[in-house]
Protein backbone atom coordinates (compact mmCIF):
# COMPACT_ATOMS: atom_id res chain seq x y z
CA UNK A 1 0.00 0.00 0.00
CA UNK A 2 0.06 1.34 1.77
CA UNK A 3 1.94 4.30 2.06
CA UNK A 4 0.33 6.20 3.98
CA UNK A 5 0.01 6.75 2.27
CA UNK A 6 1.37 3.92 -0.69
CA UNK A 7 -1.99 3.99 -1.70
CA UNK A 8 -5.87 2.43 -4.80
CA UNK A 9 -13.86 1.71 -7.37
CA UNK A 10 -17.34 1.54 -9.86
CA UNK A 11 -20.60 0.86 -11.84
CA UNK A 12 -24.36 1.29 -12.07
CA UNK A 13 -26.86 -0.27 -14.43
CA UNK A 14 -30.24 1.26 -15.28
CA UNK A 15 -32.92 -0.72 -17.10
CA UNK A 16 -35.79 1.30 -18.46
CA UNK A 17 -38.87 -0.35 -19.92
CA UNK A 18 -41.71 1.16 -21.95
CA UNK A 19 -44.75 0.36 -19.86
CA UNK A 20 -47.57 1.98 -17.99
CA UNK A 21 -46.26 0.25 -14.87
CA UNK A 22 -44.60 2.79 -12.58
CA UNK A 23 -40.81 2.62 -12.71
CA UNK A 24 -39.22 1.05 -9.66
CA UNK A 25 -37.28 3.39 -7.44
CA UNK A 26 -33.52 3.16 -7.70
CA UNK A 27 -31.78 2.70 -4.35
CA UNK A 28 -29.17 5.28 -3.52
CA UNK A 29 -25.53 4.26 -3.44
CA UNK A 30 -24.81 2.64 -0.08
CA UNK A 31 -22.36 4.37 2.20
CA UNK A 32 -19.38 2.48 3.58
CA UNK A 33 -20.24 1.11 6.99
CA UNK A 34 -17.64 1.30 9.76
CA UNK A 35 -18.86 -2.00 11.19
CA UNK A 36 -16.13 -4.65 10.79
CA UNK A 37 -16.76 -7.32 8.18
CA UNK A 38 -16.13 -10.98 9.03
CA UNK A 39 -12.40 -11.71 9.05
CA UNK A 40 -11.04 -14.66 7.05
CA UNK A 41 -8.55 -15.31 9.86
CA UNK A 42 -9.29 -18.40 11.94
CA UNK A 43 -8.17 -18.19 15.55
CA UNK A 44 -6.39 -15.36 17.29
CA UNK A 45 -5.77 -13.73 20.62
CA UNK A 46 -6.72 -10.46 22.31
CA UNK A 47 -4.30 -7.64 21.71
CA UNK A 48 -2.12 -6.24 24.48
CA UNK A 49 -2.92 -2.72 23.27
CA UNK A 50 -6.01 -0.60 22.80
CA UNK A 51 -6.58 1.93 20.05
CA UNK A 52 -6.35 5.56 21.14
CA UNK A 53 -6.79 8.13 18.39
CA UNK A 54 -7.73 11.80 18.22
CA UNK A 55 -8.48 13.16 14.76
CA UNK A 56 -6.49 16.24 13.77
CA UNK A 57 -8.38 19.26 12.53
CA UNK A 58 -7.94 19.80 8.83
CA UNK A 59 -6.85 16.20 8.21
CA UNK A 60 -3.21 16.64 9.25
CA UNK A 61 -0.78 14.82 7.01
CA UNK A 62 -3.33 12.30 5.76
CA UNK A 63 -4.34 11.98 2.16
CA UNK A 64 -7.63 13.50 1.13
CA UNK A 65 -10.58 11.37 2.34
CA UNK A 66 -8.26 8.72 3.81
CA UNK A 67 -8.40 9.53 7.50
CA UNK A 68 -10.30 7.35 9.98
CA UNK A 69 -14.05 7.55 10.24
CA UNK A 70 -15.80 9.85 12.68
CA UNK A 71 -17.44 6.98 14.56
CA UNK A 72 -15.40 3.92 15.54
CA UNK A 73 -17.13 0.53 15.94
CA UNK A 74 -18.03 -0.08 19.55
CA UNK A 75 -16.29 -3.48 19.51
CA UNK A 76 -13.13 -2.32 17.71
CA UNK A 77 -10.81 -3.20 20.61
CA UNK A 78 -12.19 -6.75 20.60
CA UNK A 79 -10.67 -7.48 17.18
CA UNK A 80 -8.19 -10.33 17.65
CA UNK A 81 -4.58 -10.49 16.57
CA UNK A 82 -4.35 -13.35 14.07
CA UNK A 83 -2.57 -16.59 14.89
CA UNK A 84 -0.18 -17.56 12.08
CA UNK A 85 -1.46 -20.64 10.25
CA UNK A 86 -0.82 -22.31 6.94
CA UNK A 87 -2.83 -20.92 4.03
CA UNK A 88 -2.54 -21.63 0.31
CA UNK A 89 -0.86 -18.77 -1.51
CA UNK A 90 -2.92 -16.76 -3.97
CA UNK A 91 -2.41 -18.04 -7.51
CA UNK A 92 -1.74 -14.71 -9.23
CA UNK A 93 -0.68 -12.25 -6.53
CA UNK A 94 2.67 -13.95 -5.84
CA UNK A 95 4.21 -13.57 -9.28
CA UNK A 96 7.06 -11.11 -10.00
CA UNK A 97 5.86 -7.67 -11.06
CA UNK A 98 7.18 -4.22 -11.90
CA UNK A 99 5.77 -1.03 -10.44
CA UNK A 100 7.04 2.54 -10.82
CA UNK A 101 10.47 1.50 -12.04
CA UNK A 102 11.04 -1.21 -9.39
CA UNK A 103 10.92 -4.98 -9.95
CA UNK A 104 9.50 -7.04 -7.09
CA UNK A 105 9.80 -10.80 -6.51
CA UNK A 106 7.44 -12.03 -3.75
CA UNK A 107 9.28 -14.14 -1.15
CA UNK A 108 9.58 -14.50 2.64
CA UNK A 109 11.98 -12.17 4.41
CA UNK A 110 15.38 -13.70 5.17
CA UNK A 111 15.61 -11.60 8.31
CA UNK A 112 14.02 -8.58 9.99
CA UNK A 113 13.31 -5.61 7.73
CA UNK A 114 13.44 -2.08 9.10
CA UNK A 115 11.93 1.03 7.58
CA UNK A 116 8.97 3.40 7.62
CA UNK A 117 5.42 2.08 7.82
CA UNK A 118 2.26 4.02 7.02
CA UNK A 119 -1.42 3.06 7.28
CA UNK A 120 -4.46 3.21 5.04
CA UNK A 121 -7.99 4.00 6.09
CA UNK A 122 -11.48 4.83 4.89
CA UNK A 123 -10.48 5.63 1.32
CA UNK A 124 -9.73 1.91 0.89
CA UNK A 125 -12.20 0.53 3.46
CA UNK A 126 -14.55 -1.90 1.76
CA UNK A 127 -12.39 -2.14 -1.39
CA UNK A 128 -10.71 -5.29 -2.70
CA UNK A 129 -7.18 -6.25 -1.70
CA UNK A 130 -4.70 -7.86 -4.10
CA UNK A 131 -6.07 -11.32 -3.29
CA UNK A 132 -9.70 -10.29 -3.69
CA UNK A 133 -10.62 -9.97 -0.03
CA UNK A 134 -12.48 -6.97 1.34
CA UNK A 135 -10.20 -4.53 3.13
CA UNK A 136 -11.35 -3.75 6.66
CA UNK A 137 -9.48 -0.93 8.39
CA UNK A 138 -10.69 -2.25 11.75
CA UNK A 139 -8.98 -5.64 11.44
CA UNK A 140 -5.32 -6.59 11.91
CA UNK A 141 -4.05 -6.70 8.33
CA UNK A 142 -1.29 -5.15 6.25
CA UNK A 143 0.09 -4.64 2.74
CA UNK A 144 3.69 -5.46 1.78
CA UNK A 145 5.51 -5.28 -1.58
CA UNK A 146 7.14 -8.74 -1.46
CA UNK A 147 5.88 -10.91 1.40
CA UNK A 148 3.88 -13.91 0.15
CA UNK A 149 0.15 -13.29 0.37
CA UNK A 150 -1.59 -14.33 2.38
CA UNK A 151 1.03 -14.62 5.13
CA UNK A 152 1.70 -13.31 8.62
CA UNK A 153 4.17 -10.82 10.06
CA UNK A 154 5.19 -9.38 13.38
CA UNK A 155 5.54 -5.57 13.30
CA UNK A 156 7.38 -3.67 16.04
CA UNK A 157 7.31 0.09 16.54
CA UNK A 158 10.98 1.03 17.06
CA UNK A 159 10.13 4.12 19.11
CA UNK A 160 7.90 2.56 21.78
CA UNK A 161 8.64 -1.18 21.50
CA UNK A 162 5.04 -2.20 20.84
CA UNK A 163 4.59 -5.34 18.69
CA UNK A 164 1.54 -6.70 16.91
CA UNK A 165 0.84 -9.57 14.52
CA UNK A 166 -0.88 -8.85 11.23
CA UNK A 167 -2.13 -10.89 8.30
CA UNK A 168 -0.61 -9.66 5.03
CA UNK A 169 -3.26 -9.76 2.30
CA UNK A 170 -2.43 -6.85 0.02
CA UNK A 171 0.36 -5.33 -2.08
CA UNK A 172 1.98 -1.98 -1.38
CA UNK A 173 3.03 0.54 -0.33
CA UNK A 174 4.64 1.93 -3.47
CA UNK A 175 5.53 5.30 -1.99
CA UNK A 176 9.24 6.01 -1.77
CA UNK A 177 10.94 4.78 1.41
CA UNK A 178 8.06 2.79 2.92
CA UNK A 179 8.19 -0.91 3.79
CA UNK A 180 4.60 -1.63 4.86
CA UNK A 181 1.07 -0.23 4.95
CA UNK A 182 -0.85 -1.33 8.04
CA UNK A 183 -4.57 -1.21 8.65
CA UNK A 184 -5.74 1.72 10.75
CA UNK A 185 -6.37 -0.54 13.75
CA UNK A 186 -2.89 -2.12 13.59
CA UNK A 187 -1.23 1.30 13.31
CA UNK A 188 -3.38 2.63 16.14
CA UNK A 189 -2.39 -0.24 18.43
CA UNK A 190 1.24 0.36 17.56
CA UNK A 191 0.75 3.97 18.64
CA UNK A 192 1.47 5.85 15.42
CA UNK A 193 -1.95 6.41 13.85
CA UNK A 194 -1.89 10.07 14.92
CA UNK A 195 1.51 10.61 13.31
CA UNK A 196 0.65 8.85 10.05
CA UNK A 197 3.89 6.86 9.89
CA UNK A 198 6.58 5.33 12.10
CA UNK A 199 9.83 3.40 11.88
CA UNK A 200 9.13 -0.30 12.34
CA UNK A 201 10.77 -3.72 12.20
CA UNK A 202 8.93 -6.35 10.14
CA UNK A 203 9.47 -10.08 10.69
CA UNK A 204 7.95 -12.95 8.72
CA UNK A 205 5.97 -15.48 10.76
CA UNK A 206 5.35 -19.09 9.85
CA UNK A 207 2.49 -21.30 11.01
CA UNK A 208 2.85 -21.93 14.73
CA UNK A 209 5.07 -18.89 15.39
CA UNK A 210 4.11 -16.79 18.41
CA UNK A 211 5.72 -13.77 20.01
CA UNK A 212 7.29 -16.11 22.58
CA UNK A 213 8.76 -18.24 19.79
CA UNK A 214 10.11 -15.16 18.09
CA UNK A 215 11.90 -14.04 21.25
CA UNK A 216 13.66 -17.40 21.41
CA UNK A 217 15.15 -16.96 17.93
CA UNK A 218 18.75 -15.78 17.83
CA UNK A 219 19.01 -12.09 16.87
CA UNK A 220 19.46 -11.49 13.17
CA UNK A 221 20.84 -8.44 11.37
CA UNK A 222 18.15 -5.94 10.48
CA UNK A 223 18.12 -5.09 6.80
CA UNK A 224 16.81 -1.95 5.21
CA UNK A 225 13.96 -1.73 2.68
CA UNK A 226 12.93 -2.82 0.19
CA UNK A 227 13.47 -6.25 -1.39
CA UNK A 228 13.65 -5.68 -5.12
CA UNK A 229 15.13 -7.83 -7.85
CA UNK A 230 16.93 -4.95 -9.54
CA UNK A 231 18.03 -1.38 -8.96
CA UNK A 232 15.45 1.36 -9.50
CA UNK A 233 14.98 2.20 -13.15
CA UNK A 234 13.57 5.36 -14.70
CA UNK A 235 9.82 5.16 -15.15
CA UNK A 236 9.03 4.60 -18.85
CA UNK A 237 7.27 7.49 -20.57
CA UNK A 238 5.98 6.94 -24.10
CA UNK A 239 5.49 9.99 -26.29
CA UNK A 240 3.57 9.77 -29.53
CA UNK A 241 1.97 12.43 -31.71
CA UNK A 242 2.41 15.07 -29.06
CA UNK A 243 0.76 13.15 -26.19
CA UNK A 244 2.45 11.33 -23.28
CA UNK A 245 1.65 8.01 -21.58
CA UNK A 246 3.39 6.71 -18.45
CA UNK A 247 3.81 3.02 -17.64
CA UNK A 248 3.14 2.54 -13.93
CA UNK A 249 3.33 -1.26 -13.71
CA UNK A 250 3.80 -4.48 -15.68
CA UNK A 251 2.28 -7.81 -14.64
CA UNK A 252 2.15 -11.37 -15.94
CA UNK A 253 -1.41 -11.63 -14.60
CA UNK A 254 -4.35 -9.58 -15.79
CA UNK A 255 -5.92 -9.90 -12.35
CA UNK A 256 -2.83 -8.37 -10.72
CA UNK A 257 -2.85 -5.54 -13.26
CA UNK A 258 -6.52 -4.80 -12.58
CA UNK A 259 -5.98 -4.83 -8.81
CA UNK A 260 -3.05 -2.45 -9.15
CA UNK A 261 -5.04 -0.13 -11.42
CA UNK A 262 -7.84 0.00 -8.85
CA UNK A 263 -5.34 0.74 -6.08
CA UNK A 264 -3.68 3.56 -8.01
CA UNK A 265 -7.07 4.96 -9.05
CA UNK A 266 -7.91 5.68 -5.43
CA UNK A 267 -4.72 7.74 -5.13
CA UNK A 268 -5.30 9.73 -8.32
CA UNK A 269 -8.82 11.03 -7.66
CA UNK A 270 -9.72 13.18 -10.70
CA UNK A 271 -6.98 11.66 -12.86
CA UNK A 272 -8.17 8.08 -12.34
CA UNK A 273 -9.94 8.14 -15.71
CA UNK A 274 -6.52 8.34 -17.38
CA UNK A 275 -5.61 4.80 -16.25
CA UNK A 276 -5.76 1.91 -18.72
CA UNK A 277 -4.36 -1.60 -19.20
CA UNK A 278 -2.45 -2.46 -22.36
CA UNK A 279 -2.00 -6.17 -23.17
CA UNK A 280 0.83 -7.48 -25.33
CA UNK A 281 2.55 -10.90 -25.41
CA UNK A 282 0.92 -12.04 -22.13
CA UNK A 283 2.18 -8.94 -20.33
CA UNK A 284 -0.32 -6.49 -18.86
CA UNK A 285 0.91 -2.91 -18.56
CA UNK A 286 -0.90 -0.34 -16.46
CA UNK A 287 -0.41 3.06 -18.03
CA UNK A 288 -1.49 6.60 -17.28
CA UNK A 289 -2.36 9.18 -19.90
CA UNK A 290 -2.66 10.87 -22.23
CA UNK A 291 -0.95 14.05 -21.03
CA UNK A 292 -0.02 17.10 -23.04
CA UNK A 293 3.58 17.03 -21.75
CA UNK A 294 6.00 14.97 -19.72
CA UNK A 295 5.94 17.55 -16.90
CA UNK A 296 2.16 17.21 -16.59
CA UNK A 297 2.54 13.43 -16.33
CA UNK A 298 5.31 13.52 -13.72
CA UNK A 299 3.35 15.90 -11.50
CA UNK A 300 0.53 13.36 -11.35
CA UNK A 301 2.89 10.42 -10.75
CA UNK A 302 4.51 12.21 -7.82
CA UNK A 303 1.21 11.95 -5.94
CA UNK A 304 1.35 8.17 -6.27
CA UNK A 305 5.04 7.66 -5.46
CA UNK A 306 5.56 10.43 -2.92
CA UNK A 307 8.69 11.38 -4.87
CA UNK A 308 8.94 14.82 -6.43
CA UNK A 309 12.20 13.99 -8.22
CA UNK A 310 11.04 11.15 -10.46
CA UNK A 311 13.30 10.11 -13.30
CA UNK A 312 11.70 9.18 -16.59
CA UNK A 313 12.82 8.24 -20.08
CA UNK A 314 11.11 8.25 -23.44
CA UNK A 315 10.05 4.65 -24.08
CA UNK A 316 10.96 3.31 -27.52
Amino acid sequence: MKPTKLGISLCALLIAACSTTPKPSIPSKPTVSPVPTPSPVIGGKPSAYTCSYTAKSGGGAFYKDDGPMADFPANMDQALEPTPRWEPLHKWANRPYTVLGLSFTPQPLNGPEQGMASWYGRKFHGQKTSIGETYDMFQMTAAHPTLPIPSYARVTNVKNGRSVIVRVNDRGPFHKGRVMDLSFLAACRLGYANNGSAEVIVESLQAGDTPKDMLAVAPQPVRTPVAVSSAPRPIPVAESNGVVYVQLGAFASQSNAENFRAHVARELDNDANKLSIQSNNNLYRVRLGPFASRNDALQVISRVTGDNNIKAVIAQ
